[in-house]
């Protein structure tokens, strides 16, 4: 007779604090993705093409052409 019960949980609270954890993940996310200033996203553009044409740059060309 003296076992002991579960803890009584409220669903709701639970649900309601899932939604909130996973909000502030997305936030988080979000600022990582947006909260650049706009110098920032211009050099990471630059960088992204003079990326891509060096890569270009690189490339072999293929004989196949007639």
């Amino acid at each position: 007779m003296g076992q002991a019960m579960g803890e009584v949980v409220n669903l709701r609270n639970r649900r309601k604090a899932k939604a909130r954890a996973d909000r502030s993940a997305k936030a988080a996310s979000n600022r990582a993705c947006f909260g650049r200033s706009l110098a920032e996203r211009r050099l990471v553009k630059t960088e992204e093409l003079k990326r891509a044409r060096e890569l270009d740059g690189r490339r072999l060309e293929s004989g196949d052409e007639a």
